[in-house]
């Protein structure tokens, strides 16, 4: 059985936490979340959603 917890590492408790779990690491696996800023990208960038949603636009001026 997994758990799945949400730790506030910008306290020193949690930050405390996650140090002794990472000392167990056969039974304990971390995973940081990686965020972005959308800002950050190039304007010519698109997420797979937008992506999908302009070319079924494009889609369907072709077929009309």
């Amino acid at each position: 059985m997994d758990v799945i917890a949400k730790i506030n590492i910008s306290t020193p408790t949690g930050r405390k936490i996650v140090r002794e779990l990472e000392k167990h690491k056969k039974i304990v696996k971390l995973s940081y979340p990686v965020s972005f800023d959308k800002s950050l990208l190039p304007d010519e960038t698109f997420f797979v959603k937008e992506a999908f949603i302009e070319l079924e636009e494009k889609l369907k001026n072709i077929m009309i």
